[in-house]
């Protein structure tokens, strides 16, 4: 157990000194792994630098994707897992595509048609549906059309923001939100923590990027 996490620990021992609802949160963040806490930090500045449109985001996203790979396969969040090893490639072809030197021509971020949108949408429908009957069927996992869902969303979000379409942070946005709930089901409070973090910063991104969308339209 790190230093942090043991004094967590003993403060979660002192039951008079908080509620029970407190204590239960600093026993749940005395139980969080080291591996847990890097794929926290790590996820954090990457979704941060993709907000800024910083190109390390990439990078760094590849020490969070690896590391909650691993945690999300011995939490039975098996969608989430196989996603990670998705994201793996993303970071990669994004961080070679974010690298081209962008012509005169090119606009830096694209924004998508109502048309173009609903297209999006019933790809989530689709993935989450095949995802969703594939864990139930193949897997033991309790929650397989939630996975489902959150693993489809994330990964047509993921490749839009690879193509720097606007919207891709709405899709974040939303997802976020719903995997908030889902790792407290798991036991990953600090996972839990950083998705809502991960909404904000989404917000923030897409706020950002439309300036920058607009801004470049004019």
């Amino acid at each position: 157990m790190n230093a942090f996490a043991k004094f967590v620990s003993l403060l979660a021992k002192d039951t008079k000194a908080m509620p029970a609802i407190i204590q239960q949160i600093f026993q749940q963040f005395a139980q969080t792994t080291m591996l847990e806490w890097i794929g926290t930090i790590t996820g954090f500045l990457c979704v941060y630098l993709a907000a800024k449109q910083h190109i390390l985001n990439w990078p760094i996203s590849v020490i969070s994707v690896l590391t909650y790979a691993y945690i999300f396969y011995h939490s039975k969040l098996y969608g989430d897992a196989v996603l990670q090893l998705y994201f793996l490639s993303t970071a990669i072809y994004g961080w070679y595509y974010w690298s081209k030197k962008i012509k005169e021509d090119d606009k830096p971020i694209v924004s998508f048609t109502n048309r173009e949108m609903l297209f999006t949408l019933i790809i989530i429908v689709i993935l989450t549906v095949l995802l969703g009957t594939f864990l139930q069927k193949m897997t033991d996992s309790d929650v397989p059309y939630a996975d489902g869902f959150c693993t489809a969303v994330s990964f047509v979000a993921q490749f839009l923001m690879t193509r720097k379409v606007l919207q891709n942070w709405l899709l974040w946005i939303f997802v976020d939100i719903c995997y908030i709930p889902l790792y407290f089901h798991k036991g990953l409070l600090l996972t839990a923590i950083l998705y809502f973090a991960f909404a904000i910063i989404a917000w923030m991104g897409y706020k950002d990027w439309r300036v920058t969308y607009r801004t470049f339209m004019l």
